[in-house]
């Protein structure tokens, strides 16, 4: 099986690594504009070969793992040069201008569009690591306009690297994810903002900094290069719950002007059901 990873980074290159160990007649292939990430790659054994986005027709399986803006542009590039039998899925963060751009293409059947919610916040080949995907819950997208053969063989993939699949359609994909994964990540940027304009000592952020700082910082140290197009093309949904994520913050900084600590006690409490959710999920 021969499988193309465009982009050999943290996503692509834990998909190296795992299709790798799952599969033995795999054969990955890497295509990646940035020339360190590919000799990296190499270096790694994350990748047997190089090869460029020309040569995706040999491929059984193409990887889409480029920011959401390059994937936007490049997928109809792809999907023009394949052959009738390859599948091609993507793991961008965002679904709904992806599907639109590629819905009337004459091979949007080859074409998957799934998200796997994984991650960290390390970037690049060396940040690859082996099971990232496993009990990770995976996203598929329009899953009837791919053809059933390709499914099957995304499934089968999907599956054996352990992965959880829910369906739905991309608009609730977009307006979900942007409440649970694109709102933290802005969260945790102007925190880490906040903290280095007003301490402006950064030996004093390192000696105070706590852990329960440095988890809820965590996502800042994340790609920008990802994250900036991932919010301009959620942009609707991601200022829709910004808004009422600042409503919530102003409405507690008024009762800390106000002395009503009580409430913010109250507030506190019934936020803690968190938990139960979180512990749902785990």
């Amino acid at each position: 099986m021969n499988v193309f990873i465009l982009g050999i980074g943290l996503i692509g290159g834990s998909f190296a690594i795992d299709i790798r160990a799952a599969f033995n007649d795999a054969k990955i292939y890497g295509v990646d504009n940035n020339k360190e990430n590919l000799d990296k790659a190499l270096s790694l054994g994350l990748i047997d070969y190089v090869l460029g986005i020309d040569d995706v027709s040999q491929a059984d399986v193409i990887i889409v793992a480029i920011p959401v803006d390059a994937t936007v542009e490049v997928l109809p590039v792809i999907l023009d040069k394949i052959t009738d039998d390859c599948l091609v899925f993507d793991v961008g963060s965002t679904k709904s201008k992806l599907c639109d751009t590629v819905s009337l293409h004459p091979r949007r059947r080859n074409y998957l569009a799934a998200h796997p919610i994984a991650g960290t916040e390390f970037s690049g080949p060396q940040a690859a690591i082996a099971n990232l995907y496993r009990g990770k819950t995976n996203i598929i997208c329009e899953v009837e306009k791919t053809a059933f053969k390709l499914q099957e063989r995304g499934m089968e993939i999907f599956s054996r690297l352990g992965m959880r699949i829910r369906y739905m359609d991309p608009a609730s994909h977009d307006k979900h994810i942007a409440y649970v994964s694109h709102l933290s990540h802005i969260s945790s940027f102007m925190l880490g903002k906040t903290v280095i304009e007003k301490e402006k000592n950064e030996r004093d952020i390192f000696d105070m900094a706590g852990s329960g700082f440095a988890s809820t910082v965590r996502l800042a140290k994340s790609s920008p290069a990802m994250w900036a197009p991932i919010f301009k093309h959620n942009k609707e949904n991601v200022i829709e719950t910004l808004e009422e994520y600042i409503t919530n913050l102003t409405q507690f900084k008024e009762l800390m002007k106000n002395d009503d600590f009580l409430a913010i006690y109250k507030e506190m409490e019934e936020t803690n059901h968190i938990k139960t959710i979180l512990n749902g999920i785990a």
